[in-house]
């Protein structure tokens, strides 16, 4: 932070307020400019990839012109980077993969290139590489966390958990509240066995709530954790208690670290109602509830649903696997990776 210079004594009044303001303003352009930049690298690389494969198609050029269009751009813009034949064949890649020119401008143009290739590298097919990018565009994912939520299988995922939505809750607020759960649940950010229990389980989320929030998904806000009822003068805890700000309701997170049973949806019924009573208002939707288990059987777990009247849905979460010593200290350190990802960043920028 800049120190002010002492002879320009205090700011006048409403100065502070006024910077802020133009604080944010200049910020605001910044990204608007950056988008700019963004939006017109990512179209001209599509049209130099569409030039090529048009080129190469109808004047049966080989490879080798890939090579000398890199060095001969290289050549007339020194100062620009991007042109290496490792990226021109991914701009070929780009446009081959993408010949809607109108999807490129309107939705794709709307992220970085690095999202394009990871896009391109992970995903087999356009449906596919549409919904992730629409799901980076809306959650303004960075690339790593787009490439994480591809490697975790987030499409194959997503509304996967068995609920009760569609007898509990009205259409289509039903179909959002199914599509906001999944199933599995992936922590294998908490580095543990399936040995813990779930206390365990619960404390380690809490130390890594930003990325058991990042699982969980978009709309979904911490509350807290053990949250206090007091029903009839005596006092029961809540495992985890978040809010959803699409679905507009409290969402009670129920940890079993063994196989489901149906018993268990006895405990989150009482809690459901619990929270509506007390906690919800009357601008909130009624509270749903995730049981998540180490195991479940599907059918077992519909048969438990099919005569609660209130919201719930019943999902697995999968920690990390136990790993023999010998594997263990093969694994790559932090430092390690951090030097990897900065070594593989380094040649992104050079493409």
């Amino acid at each position: 932070m800049t120190d002010i210079p002492a002879h320009l004594g205090t700011p006048p009044a409403g100065y502070t307020d006024w910077l802020a303001e133009l604080k944010a303003r200049i910020h605001a352009a910044q990204q608007r400019a950056a988008l700019a930049v963004n939006r017109e690298l990512v179209l001209l690389y599509w049209q130099i990839g569409r030039d090529i494969l048009a080129r190469q198609a109808k004047q049966a050029w080989g490879a080798k012109v890939i090579d000398r269009l890199a060095a001969d751009l290289r050549t007339a813009f020194p100062d620009m980077k991007g042109f290496s034949p490792r990226n021109l064949k991914y701009m070929r890649a780009f446009a081959e993969a993408w010949p809607d020119e109108s999807f490129v401008q309107e939705v794709l143009a709307q992220l970085p290139w690095y999202h394009q290739l990871a896009l391109l590298d992970k995903l087999p097919g356009p449906e596919t590489r549409k919904w992730y990018a629409a799901q980076a565009i809306a959650h303004n994912w960075s690339r790593n966390v787009l490439v994480m939520q591809i490697e975790s299988c987030l499409l194959e995922r997503s509304g996967g958990a068995v609920t009760n939505f569609p007898a509990t809750l009205p259409a289509p607020h039903s179909d959002l509240a199914r599509e906001s759960l999944k199933d599995p649940y992936r922590f294998d950010f908490l580095g543990l066995t399936d040995e813990v229990q779930e206390r365990e389980i619960e404390h380690a989320l809490i130390r890594h709530v930003t990325e058991f929030l990042l699982e969980l998904g978009a709309g979904f806000a911490f509350v807290g954790r053990q949250v206090l009822l007091d029903v009839g003068g005596e006092e029961f805890f809540i495992d985890l208690l978040f809010y959803h700000l699409k679905l507009r309701c409290y969402v009670v997170v129920e940890l079993k670290a063994g196989q489901f049973k149906p018993e268990h949806l006895g405990q989150l019924g009482f809690y459901l109602t619990a929270v509506d009573r007390q906690v919800k208002n009357e601008h909130d939707n009624p509270t749903i509830g995730l049981l998540l288990c180490k195991s479940r059987n599907k059918v077992v777990v519909e048969y438990a649903l099919s005569d609660k009247s209130q919201p719930m849905g019943i999902a697995e979460f999968k920690l990390a696997q136990s790993l023999p010593a010998e594997l263990q200290t093969s694994l790559p350190s932090i430092e390690e990776i951090e030097k990897e990802l900065a070594r593989v960043d380094d040649e992104g920028d050079e493409a």
